[in-house]
């Protein structure tokens, strides 16, 4: 079974929930924004992905500046609770099983986790 962290509004999330279903995956979706994940959920999803904080983070969200996220001296750990306490900043959608994810950007990227 594949988890979608899906934002309703999104239209590559939007995308990516259809190419989904049209090709009959097993899904369960999750609106991350009512939804969030914990910040050990998001720092499993990392490890997943193999990208840092940083490469996730959405750096164009106002609350990216509002609260001084371009600061490099930040940490891991800091930048991964600003994603959990504002969901927004997470990349969307990622796609994901036990033992690998993936970003829907573009959609066809989740391919890799049917074969």
């Amino acid at each position: 079974m594949l988890t979608i962290f899906h934002n309703p509004r999104c239209s590559k999330s939007r995308e990516t929930l259809a190419l989904l279903q049209q090709h009959g995956a097993a899904l369960h979706v999750v609106d991350y924004l009512q939804t969030p994940p914990s910040e050990q959920q998001l720092a499993a999803l990392l490890q997943l992905l193999g990208c840092t904080a940083r490469q996730l983070i959405r750096s164009k969200e106002p609350e990216y500046l509002q609260h001084a996220l371009d600061n490099p001296d930040l940490s891991e750990q800091q930048l991964i609770r600003a994603m959990v306490q504002s969901p927004k900043l997470i990349e969307r959608p990622i796609v994901f099983n036990t033992h690998q994810a993936v970003i829907g950007r573009p959609p066809a990227n989740v391919l890799a986790l049917l074969k």
